[in-house]
């Protein structure tokens, strides 16, 4: 038995950060009712089509193993289903923009004054109050609002992290903050109203940046792939081309690369290098040692040098890299799950629990499951009928199968 097997949760969601969150939670078993507009639904779904022709890639990472409810919340009949629907629930989830939700009849008050036990957890770019309240937060204005950007890149050059960080951060602080919840439903009987803000999940990833420049009065510099304030800690070349990546995370560490890989044994008491804070005064001198020694082995026999010696290292991959992986091979992490283009790979979720596999259920159509959700809810063929030609809800069309 998964643990979260007879938990249901409603979510209305769109976009990344509910929908991560609401996926760790089918994960692990909950029932997860997803509503979505109408009118083509998680606007996610459209991001690109990349997964086999038809399906976005976001929309087939986040959203397996739920059931995909259209309803047209603007209308009476869809606001009472959705009623009806979180009346039936353990959690309510939703990310809409601030104060959407409460101005539909859901806000975490109102609901929670009909049932003291569920848990509602409401998330947004900057929360509820405060300045920035009404203002847009996709995954990139806030890792810049919050800093992030301002610590990634070049020195010349600040970027954004390539998957969506503050997105992510978000979802797992909301998945986290619902598992607490239950737990505490569990002891005292009582739900909670939960609010997670991207721009505040983000404020705390960055922690060391944050305390470094309260308590010197200098914002961290960007340094590309190294560390501010530990060296060795990059990307170093190799004959055959493909860099290595080297971390060096204290002076035995860099004893051992001394010994083992440099051949420098000089190195481990030469206070120019002999401590963790001389050789970030130093780096530029510390890179080319390093890089002058690595860059005459190909990346196998610098690896396996490396691994002798006890020195942390990775290849630097790319996506190709990490989907050819030996080690999710070998763990046996991959999957398949069905979509509305057919089955697509998956990696099993990252919480592994030994006696029950994880729950990876098929990525919804828009609509798939309105008419047996409906049902459900005492709704006959005439009445469903109706639901459909008045708009109110989309039922599933099937579509053809992907060539």
């Amino acid at each position: 038995m998964l643990p979260l097997e007879g938990i249901t949760v409603v979510a209305l969601e769109q976009a990344v950060a509910a929908p991560f969150a609401t996926r760790q939670l089918a994960d692990l078993g909950a029932r997860v009712v997803k509503v979505e507009r109408v009118d083509g639904g998680d606007f996610a779904r459209a991001y690109d089509a990349n997964v086999r022709g038809g399906l976005g890639t976001h929309f087939a990472w986040l959203n397996r193993s739920k059931e995909s409810v259209a309803l047209d919340l603007k209308q009476d009949e869809g606001r009472a289903i959705l009623t009806e629907l979180v009346a039936g629930a353990d959690v309510f989830l939703q990310n809409l923009a601030p104060g959407a939700a409460a101005r539909l009849g859901f806000g975490a008050g109102e609901l929670r004054a009909r049932d003291p036990r569920l848990i509602v957890v409401d998330m947004s770019g900057y929360g509820t109050r405060g300045p920035y309240r009404d203002k847009r937060a996709y995954d990139m204005l806030v890792q810049a609002e919050a800093g992030l950007i301002s610590v990634t890149g070049t020195p010349e050059t600040p970027v954004k992290a390539g998957s969506p960080l503050a997105d992510i951060a978000a979802g797992m602080y909301a998945f986290s903050g619902t598992l607490a919840a239950l737990v505490r439903r569990g002891t005292t009987g009582e739900g909670a109203s939960i609010e997670v803000t991207m721009f505040d999940a983000v404020a705390e990833w960055m922690g060391q940046a944050m305390y470094t420049t309260l308590y010197t009065g200098s914002v961290p510099p960007r340094t590309r792939l190294s560390h501010p304030v530990i060296s060795p800690y990059d990307a170093y070349p190799t004959a055959d081309g493909v860099d290595v990546v080297i971390g060096v995370q204290n002076d035995r560490g860099w004893a051992a690369l001394a010994n083992g890989v440099l051949d420098r044994p000089g190195l481990v008491t030469d206070p120019e290098y002999a401590t963790n804070r001389a050789r970030v005064r130093n780096r530029e001198k510390v890179d080319a040692i390093v890089s002058g020694v690595t860059s005459a082995m190909d990346r196998e026999e610098l690896l396996r040098r490396l691994d002798e010696a006890g020195v942390a290292n990775a290849s630097l991959n790319d996506g190709h890299g990490l989907i050819a992986h030996p080690q999710l091979a070998e763990r046996d992490r991959w999957r398949e799950v069905g979509s509305p283009v057919g089955a697509i790979r998956a990696i099993r979720p990252p919480i592994t629990f030994t006696d029950v596999e994880a729950r990876m259920d098929p990525v919804p159509a828009l609509g798939e499951h309105t008419e047996a959700v409906l049902r459900e809810l005492g709704r006959d063929d005439a009445a469903i009928a109706r639901l459909s030609g008045s708009g109110t809800v989309r039922l599933h069309e099937a579509a053809p199968p992907a060539s």
